[in-house]
């Protein structure tokens, strides 16, 4: 009886398993999601997951309650880094005045009043002075912000990103780039959706060949 039961109740994980393995979609590389010619080397035990984006993108502003909503139930072994992208010089500003704001500290709390002063009040923020009367209504100094702007941390961190747009090949935004190896674009993926979806399955695949290479240096040893 016993024997039975134990039997039934492989037979019913196998089917489980099989069933979620039918119902689980499949993306296809090249097609979903495109591989990096020359993966990027990820100085991190976590798998980093970028999002390239600019403040005057319509389709980042639509993209990022997408990414806010993962946030709130990230996978603990994922780093994730928000990167400017750096086009062109008003995209420059904007990506000096994001990591002037990370600087400062209040960078989450302005991020989406960022977007919406652009795309809900029509402030494009060509200028320093422009974006200094901005950060000014949430309590920054406009002394402590323009000489962050124009701080050696910021010029390094923008060139930084400016370094990751050509390693990536970025040829637009919103773009999310996996573990130095994937990059997804919302035209490849086909929604906002489906962006957060495939990224989802790459971290997955990124987990799994992170635990089977540990496993395989935990039995050399």
């Amino acid at each position: 009886m016993q024997y039975m039961l134990k039997k039934a109740l492989l037979v019913f994980s196998i089917l489980f398993i099989f069933a979620g393995t039918a119902c689980a979609e499949v993306y296809e590389e090249g097609k979903h999601y495109q591989r990096i010619d020359q993966p990027k080397t990820i100085d991190s035990n976590k798998i980093e997951v970028l999002e390239f984006f600019w403040y005057g993108c319509p389709h980042c502003y639509s993209f990022e309650p997408h990414v806010n909503k993962w946030k709130q139930n990230k996978p603990g072994n994922v780093e994730f880094v928000r990167v400017p992208a750096t086009f062109q010089p008003l995209w420059i500003l904007h990506a000096r005045a994001y990591y002037a704001l990370q600087m400062l500290g209040v960078g989450e709390e302005i991020h989406l009043k960022f977007f919406s002063e652009i795309h809900n009040k029509k402030n494009y923020m060509k200028t320093l002075d422009a974006l200094t009367v901005f950060v000014q209504e949430y309590g920054v100094e406009r002394s402590e912000f323009i000489d962050a702007m124009n701080s050696f941390t910021v010029e390094n961190q923008v060139r930084k990103a400016t370094k990751l747009v050509t390693d990536y090949k970025l040829n637009g935004v919103p773009a999310v780039a996996v573990n130095g190896k994937y990059l997804i674009s919302a035209s490849m993926a086909g929604s906002y959706d489906n962006m957060i979806k495939i990224m989802n399955y790459l971290i997955e695949k990124e987990t799994a060949k992170a635990s089977l290479d540990n496993g395989k240096a935990g039995n050399k040893s």
